[in-house]
């Protein structure tokens, strides 16, 4: 167990140990101890038709969630890892109903029979995928919904007036960046990240082949867009990082079937006016009196499954020398955004987990003490909340990724490294072997904290630079304290 989870846990086992004999307040305790338990929750969140479901779908790497708009798209749904697929509705304050899965023109959905949305507390899926061993993921109804009671369970979740966000981290969709953007991106920041602001919330421009009206460059201007929202995001401090994601094309290619790689093999052998001819709609592509060496009912399921997008993409691909199906996958899994996504996902919430899960565990905690009005243990768990230089590397990371520093090509990418954004192990951010000996760590520690330091002090660098140099020294630093106090115990 990591010091993070360590120390919240001997502050939760503090307010058990005062507070456990009342009933009410023993169970949020013991909540309080089942989330440093339980794996990092990390909540889709975004306006409706955004494309949540599609790509919790393409990050599992399976097709588990419903995508068709049904009384379950209007329900928080939590998706966890387990021995054997199982839905389960809860209904009614503390009901359960056991939901038939079924399939209808290739899409799943989950059968809620009588059961209207207005009933339904949450549905629980449990799913056996590697994707979901340490991360739970949880999609949550639209935002800007026309229905206010449905914009009100996704609140309810993140966002909660009386109590601590039911996520560790939000992955926000957006087409664009309007005002309820901005408005619920705060509302999560102030309950996920508390004083320490909004932490472990990134943002996807989601649907990004869109926005380029399926061209071939489509998912460039999705970038461009994604950098001018990213710079209007870090202005207002609401999000770490913004990463265009095709989530359609992501899932398609994951899924990827031997007949859909034997119909773009046809489909290159194809002259290019032609097939731009008959691509200039989905409909149009699909119609059984477009001549193509490719069915009308193979046609459709590809417009239906990769869009136009995917598949002038998957058609270039071949053409360019893909010969068979898993290498095609992966460059079109890398070319929708979703490598890039997991990569951000993984430095910003998985290898910080125990961080973040304790963080909301002691943001739940302090909720508890505040209403005993007990000074010294909220004083403790304040001061536990208050260490936040993980959460200044997190931000950083994110403002990497927008800003424009002060620093050399090879100075930015050992900034990067230091402040953990290959790696949270001491030799990563070092760049040490794995198994350099102590001596060795300690001596490139104090050579970079020095570094930095020196940076970070120089007259004539400008405040960014600056502040990010310090950044990179109080990392180091960090570096050679926990190896001193792991040297003191052993």
């Amino acid at each position: 167990m990591s010091a993070a989870l360590d120390r919240a846990r001997g502050l939760v086992d503090a307010a058990r140990a005062r507070y456990g004999a009342d009933p009410a307040v023993a169970e949020s305790i013991s909540a309080c101890a089942h989330r440093l338990d339980q794996p990092l929750r990390v909540a889709l969140a975004g306006s409706l038709k955004a494309g949540k479901s599609t790509l919790l779908n393409a990050l599992v790497g399976q097709d588990i969630a419903p995508t068709d708009a049904t009384e379950c798209t209007r329900v928080v749904t939590w998706y966890r890892n387990g021995p054997t697929p199982t839905v389960t509705a809860w209904y009614d304050g503390g009901s359960k109903f056991g939901v038939p899965v079924q399939r209808h023109d290739r899409r799943l959905t989950f059968d809620l029979g009588s059961l209207t949305a207005d009933r339904v507390d949450y549905i629980d899926v449990q799913w056996p995928a590697s994707a979901l061993a340490h991360t739970t993921l949880v999609d949550t109804p639209g935002t800007s919904s026309l229905s206010r009671d449905v914009s009100a369970r996704t609140l309810a979740l993140l966002a909660p007036d009386d109590a601590a966000s039911g996520a560790d981290a939000v992955v926000y969709l957006m087409r664009t960046l309007g005002a309820a953007d901005v408005e619920f991106l705060d509302r999560i920041g102030r309950h996920v990240g508390g004083e320490s602001g909004p932490l472990g919330v990134i943002g996807v421009v989601s649907r990004a082949d869109e926005v380029g009206a399926g061209r071939a460059d489509a998912m460039a201007s999705a970038r461009d867009v994604a950098s001018r929202l990213t710079g209007e995001l870090e202005r207002t401090g609401l999000c770490q990082a913004v990463v265009p994601v095709a989530g359609l094309l992501a899932l398609a290619a994951r899924t990827l079937r031997q007949t859909e790689f034997a119909a773009f093999e046809a489909l290159a052998q194809v002259p290019g006016e032609q097939l731009h001819i008959a691509m200039l709609s989905a409909d149009r592509f699909s119609r059984p009196d477009i001549e193509l060496p490719v069915d009308p009912a193979m046609r459709a399921q590809l417009a239906d499954r990769f869009g136009l997008f995917g598949i002038r993409m998957a058609v270039a691909l071949v053409q360019l020398g893909i010969r068979d199906s898993p290498s095609l996958a992966a460059e079109l899994v890398a070319r929708s955004g979703l490598d890039e996504l997991r990569q951000v996902i993984d430095v910003q919430f998985g290898q910080r987990a125990d961080q973040l899960k304790a963080h909301s565990a002691l943001l739940a905690l302090d909720k508890v003490v505040r209403t005993y009005g007990d000074r010294e243990l909220r004083a403790a768990v304040q001061r536990e909340l208050a260490d936040g230089h993980g959460f200044a590397e997190l931000r950083l990371l994110g403002r990497l990724r927008s800003a424009r520093l002060s620093l050399g090509d090879d100075d930015l990418a050992d900034l990067q490294r230091l402040i953990g954004g290959f790696g949270i192990e001491a030799t990563q951010r070092l760049g040490l072997p794995g198994d350099a000996p102590p001596a060795q760590i300690r001596e490139a520690g104090v050579a970079a904290v020095r570094r930095w330091r020196q940076f970070a002090e120089h007259p004539l660098l400008d405040p960014a630079t600056a502040r990010a140099a310090t950044v990179a020294a109080r990392s180091a630093e960090g570096i050679l304290i926990t190896k001193a106090n792991e040297a003191r115990s052993s």
